[in-house]
Order: structure tokens, then C-alpha cells, then sequence
């Protein structure tokens, strides 16, 4: 009987690690997990007291949201930058604490007005997140300024991360990412076939709406854990900086993860990420 062959990950050691921090941040605690230890109550129960409208309006507002983000992004499509080269330095470290510091202040307000402040505030964080995370794929070597780019930066905002309910969670990354990424390839196709004038084109309004459907979701817990009487600003920018770093964290490992298959191929990195066990996950 012949032996059974080991097989090894072609990754370097620095690339193994930085896709172990990867699957860490992809499978860190959900929002529900960190909301709650930062509110001291399960956002289950706070959800429960949400007025009925509330619902309502936590889509009404993601939609708007998002239809800003996507206005944002195709205003500054087309603008690419210098095609790199070996020589290029690496591009700077992204500007997390500073996106950080100003969602906190747009939580501020809203934990001193609530629900009454989402119309306003969401999509003033949203972008703000939006922007975030476009700077944390350029610093995985990403051009921000492709059509593609712009929608996989979009789509972070409806990962979510995987959830523990998964068949397999390994793969529930690889999995909500496959799904949603159906939904960038005939975006971006479109675009590319019938130019920016098709932004309001069958395949990218679907592509909004479902990743409006899934980040509505994160939307609510975020807005369950303001529901608390007399949350106050300190809370309420506590609870928004919560909020981005969740999405900074998802960005990360998912350029990460995009910049590892542009070395060495999508198939080698799924399996070198399947082979890693990730402590205190969900």
C-alpha cells in the first residue's frame, strides 16, 4: 500500500500568517457577540423593544445609504492609478483610527437623538465605513478606482462574517463570499459592457438590494443596542465604533485573502485557509 502523500501549502511562512490573521478576523466574534458585551444586555432582548416602525425605517435608511456609497463610487471610477511596478514602495498602512474617530462622532449624535437621528446619521457612517474599507483594500494592493474593486468593497458591508448556524464554517467565508460575488461579476460586467450610464442597470440595482438585505441586518443589532433609555453620547459612539471595526476587521481579511490569490491562485489559499484552526471564533 502505498503512503499517503503530505501535502504542504505553498505559502510562504509571512503569507501563512497573514492568512491565519485573516481567518481570525473573518471569524472574530459576530456584531451581535461584541454589541452585546459593549451595551451589557443580549441585542436579542433589545431588539424585542424596538417600536414596530422601527424595522421600516432601519431599511428605509440602509437603502439610502447605499444608493449614497454607490454614487460615491462610481463618481470616482475611471480615475485609475499608476500601474505598479516591482520597484513601487508598498502602499501605506490604511487610516483605520481615523475612520474610527469620526464614526464615534457620528454616534455620538445619534445615541443623544436615537431612531430619530438614523435618517441622518447612517448614511453619514456608512460612507464613512464605505471609505474605510476602500482604504483598507488599497492597502492590500487593490486598485480602488476599478469597477470591480468598488463593488467588492461594497460587498464587505453584506459579509457579515460566517455565522455559527453554518453546515461547515471553514467554508462559510468562502461560501456567503460566492454567493455575493455572483452578484459583482454581472454588476460589473454590465458596467463594463454598457458603460457608467448603466448604474441604474437590472444587474446592479439587485446587487444593492442584496447586499442592502444582509447589512440591514447588522443595521438593526447596531440600532437594538442605542435602544437603551438614555443611552447618551459616549455609548452611542462607543457603539458605532464597535460597528466599524467589525467591517475593518471583515475588510482586512478579505483583501487579504484577495491579494494571497493573486500570488498564488484561488484554490491553494482556500485550501492553506481550510487547514487553520482559529481560536475563540464564532
Amino acid at each position: 500500500m502505498e503512503p499517503t502523500p503530505i501535502i504542504t501549502s505553498p505559502l510562504t511562512t509571512e503569507d501563512f500568517a497573514a492568512l491565519t490573521r485573516a481567518k481570525e478576523a473573518l471569524e472574530s466574534p459576530s456584531l451581535t457577540m461584541k454589541l452585546a458585551s459593549v451595551v451589557g444586555a443580549p441585542i436579542e432582548k433589545l431588539m424585542g423593544r424596538l417600536p414596530a416602525a422601527a424595522q421600516e425605517k432601519v431599511d428605509d435608511a440602509t437603502q439610502l445609504a447605499l444608493r449614497k456609497c454607490l454614487q460615491l463610487a462610481l463618481r470616482t471610477l475611471g480615475k485609475s492609478a499608476p500601474s505598479s511596478s516591482l520597484l513601487a514602495p508598498p502602499p501605506d498602512k490604511p487610516h483605520n483610527l481615523m475612520h474610527k474617530l469620526a464614526v464615534a462622532t457620528t454616534g455620538a449624535a445619534g445615541g443623544a437623538f436615537g431612531l430619530f437621528a438614523l435618517p441622518v446619521e447612517l448614511p453619514v457612517t456608512t460612507t464613512l465605513m464605505f471609505r474605510s474599507i476602500c482604504d483598507i483594500a488599497r492597502s492590500e494592493g487593490e486598485d480602488v478606482h476599478r469597477v470591480e474593486t468598488q463593488l467588492q468593497c461594497m460587498m464587505v458591508l453584506g459579509m457579515g462574517g460566517t455565522k455559527a448556524s453554518d453546515d461547515n464554517t471553514d467554508l462559510g467565508y468562502f461560501i456567503v463570499r460566492g454567493a455575493l460575488a455572483q452578484s459583482v461579476s454581472r454588476a460589473t460586467n454590465e458596467i463594463a459592457a454598457k458603460g457608467l450610464g448603466s448604474h441604474g442597470s437590472t444587474a446592479l440595482l439587485k446587487f444593492l438590494q442584496t447586499i442592502a438585505s444582509r447589512f440591514s441586518v447588522q443595521v438593526s443589532e447596531q440600532v437594538a443596542a442605542k435602544s437603551i433609555p438614555a443611552i447618551g453620547a459616549v455609548l452611542g459612539a462607543m457603539v458605532n465604533t464597535v460597528f466599524i471595526d467589525h467591517f475593518q476587521q471583515m475588510a482586512h481579511g478579505h483583501f487579504t485573502v484577495r491579494r494571497l490569490e493573486r500570488r498564488y491562485g484561488a484554490p491553494a489559499v482556500e485550501r492553506a485557509y481550510q487547514t487553520i484552526e482559529v481560536m475563540g471564533g464564532r
